[in-house]
């Protein structure tokens, strides 16, 4: 059981207490720059790539990693590094794949993406898909963020003459109500913003730790020759042992983590969306990949490292009986003076505010444009084409922010079992990641894939990755490479593994049978009882997805494993069928700019137009607010030669001031020239949205 050891000053206490009221106003602060909801999730898309950069600093370390990397590196040393080496390998993918598409795409959210490439159908499972996958990140977060305080608490403390036992789970309720509340108020812009100051503070934290260890050690020198050799490896053993080894990093953080956090991280893919242009995100993941990441791997392995040098020379320095989540908090109080402490441990509630921040950001868009939108318009209180209900929707979105953020400590209940938070955090990724992984792959780089490929993964995948759960000596041992075998968490690593097989299989499958299964539904359909035929293929198909779930979680043993695994791929093939037999798709229509193969495409779409992609200069300009409410803004003729942009194309502008990030900014449509040069002409909601102050210059570049 985890124990409060009381290890922090009065004045750790006041440190982070000042740190958190202070975020708490710095993002509320922020509610200012948001009119709409897509200031509210996508900071407007304004910002440039430097300030994005920083902030997937900050959301990516996260507070979990400063405790599970800090926990392996104590154990196991250097090789603690292996995750924040090996996502390059993806990154090509993401950015000249997945990226634009959806930003030309114009989507709001991922399971959006699904329902144009595919079906509403596809949209409403991987939207469930989704929210499960959130929703559990956000409990790692709090989890880490509870393990990381608790030993800077007392057993108990005196408020108003009442005592209060310290406990985890009462400090994760503490700190889900003030994250909740600045990010429920501040959007998109505040998590931006509030990650410039975290981001630092992480890094400078991280590397803090690190260099006093070394110090007090004896140097560099002492510090490289008292740690075992086997400490400076830079991976981890092949297949041992069961907690941490490398063929299991691979499957479940190189693949099925890297690609999930990447691609299907909602809360990651909004921030990208809130840079100006493609190429400023582009910019911002390379910048993040070849330097930050390398960076990084020190900043939360570092104090495991030290630790463990620090352990060698002087053991009585550790408290008896420690676990390795408290290892970061452990030498950090060991090395730092009081006040100094306290900004550690700050920069650890800093880590877990950005990340679930943006989390919980991603959750509330999720439920707005998928859950609360579509739900309106199937009971027909409006039209598909309506326009958003700008009002209404900044209501929901708070709402659900705050209702995510009381399930994200609830799904704190599931994690907790484990010994370790990394062990925890490989079960979730190897679990929710592969389903919706191989769906967005797919759908992003296989003109193929369909609808029936797709809802087949996530019914009939799940199925197989349930039973592999519930049998994972039979249906993952062959496939472990020789991990042991732990039977209270049986496989956490190499079930990834087994996972991406199944869904990979299922996907594949059903895709290149798509013609048999067009004759098979058309067979079907000119039968007199089609209907009775397909009502029972779906029944059918529902009592074995039933059947499924109550022998792997009441682990009952009702039909041996063969029997139930053929059922289950049985299952796999009706689901295709009905799929195929009542899903209108177009494949034609539904991949045109919704593939990698099309991107083109998309970003005419984007524009609403031909393309114009003469290279123009970046011109300084004064403006002028002229009546009016047309979302369009007007250069002189010169200026627009300049610019080489027509009427219609898309301009962005902004403040010059380059340390603002893009934060007073604006995008719009080039109107009608006029004859004052320099001179820009914009309109009051220009104003507004930009937070331009008069007098000041602006900067104006064509888009597209």
């Amino acid at each position: 059981m985890e124990q409060a050891l009381n290890i922090g000053t009065q004045i750790d206490w006041i440190v982070l207490v000042i740190y958190m009221v202070a975020m708490l106003l710095f993002g509320t602060y922020f509610a200012k720059y948001n009119k709409d909801t897509n200031d509210f999730f996508f900071g407007g898309r304004r910002f440039t790539w430097w300030i994005i950069a920083m902030s997937i600093v900050a959301t990516g370390i996260s507070s979990h990693s400063f405790v599970k990397y800090s926990a392996m590196g104590f154990k196991y040393g250097f090789s603690s590094s292996m995750s924040y080496i090996n996502d390059w390998f993806f990154v090509p993918f993401f950015l000249f794949g997945w990226l634009p598409i959806i930003v030309y795409s114009r989507i709001r959210s991922i399971p959006e993406y699904f329902e144009r490439r595919f079906s509403p159908s596809a949209r409403f499972f991987v939207t469930i898909l989704q929210l499960l996958y959130l929703v559990g990140y956000v409990g790692i977060g709090f989890l880490t963020m509870g393990k990381a305080i608790l030993p800077l608490m007392p057993e108990t403390i005196s408020l108003f003459g009442f005592q209060i036992h310290i406990t985890l789970m009462g400090l994760i309720w503490v700190t889900a109500i003030v994250v909740g509340i600045y990010i429920t108020f501040g959007g998109q812009t505040a998590v931006i913003f509030t990650d410039l100051v975290q981001g630092a503070m992480l890094l400078f934290a991280g590397l803090l730790v690190f260099f006093l260890g070394v110090y007090y050690v004896g140097g560099f020198g002492e510090f490289w020759n008292i740690l075992p050799t086997t400490w400076k490896l830079p991976f981890a053993g092949f297949n041992s042992p069961a907690e941490f080894n490398s063929v299991g990093t691979f499957w479940e953080d190189a693949i099925a983590g890297s690609v999930g956090f990447l691609f299907m991280n909602m809360g990651l893919i909004m921030r990208f969306m809130a840079t100006k242009n493609v190429h400023e995100g582009r910019k911002a993941a390379t910048v993040n990949i070849l330097f930050m990441l390398p960076i990084s791997a020190i900043v939360v392995g570092g104090g495991g490292w030290v630790a463990r040098a620090m352990f060698i020379k002087n053991p009585s320095i550790f408290p008896q009986n420690f676990t390795p989540d408290s290892v970061f908090v452990i030498v950090s109080h060991i090395l730092a003076g009081p006040g100094v402490f306290g900004f550690i441990i700050a920069s650890i509630a800093a880590a877990l505010m950005s990340t679930v921040s943006t989390l919980l950001n991603a959750t509330a868009a999720i439920w707005v444009n998928d859950v609360d939108r579509p739900i309106r318009i199937w009971l027909k209180k409006i039209n598909k084409k309506d326009k958003q209900d700008e009002v209404r929707a900044m209501k929901v979105a708070r709402i659900a922010t705050a209702c995510f953020t009381l399930l994200g400590v609830l799904a704190v209940y599931a994690f907790n079992s484990y010994p370790t938070v990394y062990q925890a955090h490989a079960f979730f990724h190897a679990t929710l990641t592969p389903p919706l992984m191989v769906a967005i792959f797919f759908g992003a780089f296989w003109k193929k894939f369909t609808p029936a490929g797709l809802i087949t993964t996530v019914i009939g995948g799940i199925s197989l990755m349930l039973l592999g759960n519930r049998y994972p000596q039979e249906l993952i041992g062959p496939i472990a490479h020789g991990t042991p075998f732990d039977p209270v968490h049986p496989y956490t690593y190499m079930a990834a593994l087994y996972n991406l097989i199944v869904c990979t299989g299922v996907a594949v499958i059903v895709t290149l049978s798509q013609k048999q299964l067009k004759k098979l539904s058309h067979l079907i359909l000119n039968n007199s009882k089609n209907k009775s035929i397909m009502y029972i293929f779906v029944g059918a198909s529902i009592l074995i997805v039933l059947f499924d779930l109550v022998i792997v979680f009441a682990k009952l043993n009702i039909l041996p494993l063969p029997a139930t695994f053929f059922l289950t791929l049985l299952m796999s093939g009706f689901v295709a069928l009905i799929t195929t037999h009542f899903v209108k798709y177009d494949a034609e229509a539904q991949t045109v700019g919704l593939t990698v193969w099309s991107i083109h495409k998309a970003k005419e779409w984007f524009k609403g137009r031909k393309l114009n992609e003469k290279e123009g200069e970046v011109i300084k300009v004064h403006f002028k607010v002229v009546e009016g409410d047309e979302d369009e803004i007007n250069f002189s003729h010169k200026d627009m030669n300049r610019m080489a942009a027509e009427p219609g194309d898309l301009v962005y502008i902004s403040d010059t001031r380059k340390w603002l990030g893009g934060l007073k900014s604006c995008h719009s449509v080039y109107g009608k020239p006029h004859d004052e040069d320099g001179v820009v002409y914009i309109r009051n909601l220009h104003l507004e949205k930009g937070l331009f102050v008069p007098g000041t210059i602006l900067e104006a570049e064509k888009e597209m």
